[in-house]
C-alpha cells in the first residue's frame, strides 16, 4: 500500500511557472489527496503549495522531477 507523504513546492515568478505547474499537477492529480496553496505577502511573485499525497516512491519522484524541470520551482518531499 502506498504511504501517505508530502511535498511542498515553492514558486518564484509565478507568472511564468504557474501555467505549466498546474498542468503537472492535474496530470498527477489522482495521487494528490490535499492541496494547500498561500503567496507570500511580501513578495508578489512567491508562493507555496503544500500537497498531501498518497503514491508510490516512482510516481512521487516523477511528479517531482517534471516541476523541478520548470524555471522556478523547487519541490522537496517528506514521508513519515
Amino acid at each position: 500500500m502506498d504511504k501517505l507523504s508530502v511535498m511542498s513546492i515553492r514558486v518564484d515568478r509565478r507568472t511564468d511557472s504557474a501555467p505549466k505547474m498546474q498542468e503537472i499537477l492535474t496530470k498527477y492529480g489522482d495521487i494528490i489527496i490535499g492541496r494547500f496553496g498561500i503567496h507570500d505577502p511580501g513578495e508578489v511573485d512567491h508562493g507555496l503549495i503544500t500537497l498531501n499525497i498518497r503514491a508510490d516512491m516512482e510516481r512521487i519522484n516523477n511528479i517531482m522531477e517534471e516541476l523541478e524541470s520548470l524555471d522556478g520551482i523547487q519541490a522537496n518531499h517528506m514521508q513519515a
